[in-house]
């Protein structure tokens, strides 16, 4: 944790201007996403990175320590769905980080994909901003299966991220909730940002949270358990998980945010990333598919007896 007290000739500065000035290591992106991420108090509270700021204020960040390691190659397997000159969509599986991160250096999707697409360590030489996620322009937590889609230069990640902010990216997840959801189909809207009690978490937060919007449509009943599709309109951390959680209905094997019991004999949450639409950077529109994991096949197997023909 790092601590500050602005002096007379600092008053008047923008919050994220007076950090790239105390932590010159650091990329006025990088700051403004630890401000937005709540990981910087002013006098206590979050402000916005616009903020102006007064002598005798106090500034504290609390700055993660990512070590300094080289990006490597890993002949990992990679189950590729898509490959064009500008892009490629994988199907990631449940276990796999997407990038290195602190207890995360190697076996990433990053790492797999460096061996798979060599031409992709042109956005490590090029851009400190992707140089740990080169290519990356959405991401699935560690537990979630599913399908991603990965920029192959810089001009396809631009038009990816355009894609992705002006919310043109239709992602329809698969979930097995706990309960029975009612009503069959909804929108969940509430805000989500950090959990003040436990900042590795998220939380549904009224005062402090980003605006997330989530729709549902139901699939199955299954005794105790609803299978919906899901679709994040927006795009916050754990927002699927979240939300569902916020409305009591968990997902199952989530153990972060819902039960500890189990009876699916999953050993990570039901959720995966089902179907991507999108335009690709070519002007095509497509829609990817990835079929249902075997581990999630044998969960319904176990809880309803079948696969839905839906997702079969």
């Amino acid at each position: 944790m790092l601590e500050w007290t602005v002096g007379e000739g600092e008053a008047g500065q923008r919050l994220d201007r007076f950090l790239a000035a105390k932590m010159p290591e650091q990329s006025r992106t990088q700051i403004q996403n630890l401000i937005k991420q709540g990981e910087v108090t002013v006098d206590g509270m979050r402000v916005k990175p616009g903020y102006r700021l007064s002598t005798g204020n106090t500034v504290v960040a609390r700055v993660p320590v990512v070590e300094d390691t080289a990006l490597v190659a890993q002949r990992i397997p990679l189950d590729i769905i898509y490959e064009d000159e500008d892009v490629v969509v994988v199907n990631k599986p449940a276990g796999m980080v997407v990038h290195p991160a602190p207890g995360h250096e190697a076996g990433t999707l990053v790492n797999a994909l460096l061996a798979h697409f060599p031409e992709l360590a042109g956005f490590i030489e090029t851009d400190e901003e992707t140089a740990r996620r080169p290519g990356i322009v959405h991401r699935l937590d560690k537990q979630t299966s599913g399908l991603i889609v990965v920029a192959k230069h810089e001009a396809a990640r631009r038009f990816l991220q355009g894609q992705f902010k002006q919310r043109k990216v239709r992602k329809t997840y698969v979930a097995l909730l706990e309960g029975r959801l009612q009503p069959p189909d909804g929108i969940i809207e509430a805000p989500i940002g950090r959990d003040p009690k436990d900042r590795k978490r998220m939380a549904v937060r009224q005062r402090g949270g980003r605006p997330a919007r989530t729709v549902y449509h139901l699939i199955e009943y299954f005794d105790d358990y609803t299978l919906v599709t899901v679709q994040p309109v927006t795009g916050r951390t754990h927002q699927i998980r979240v939300h569902l959680a916020a409305i009591g209905h968990p997902v199952v094997g989530d153990r972060v945010y819902g039960y500890r019991r189990q009876r699916s004999g999953l050993r990570r949450q039901f959720l995966h990333a089902w179907k991507l639409a999108l335009t690709l950077p070519s002007g095509e529109m497509r829609e990817f598919v990835a079929p249902l994991p075997p581990d999630l096949r044998d969960a319904l197997i176990t809880l309803a007896g079948r696969v839905p023909e839906e997702l079969s």
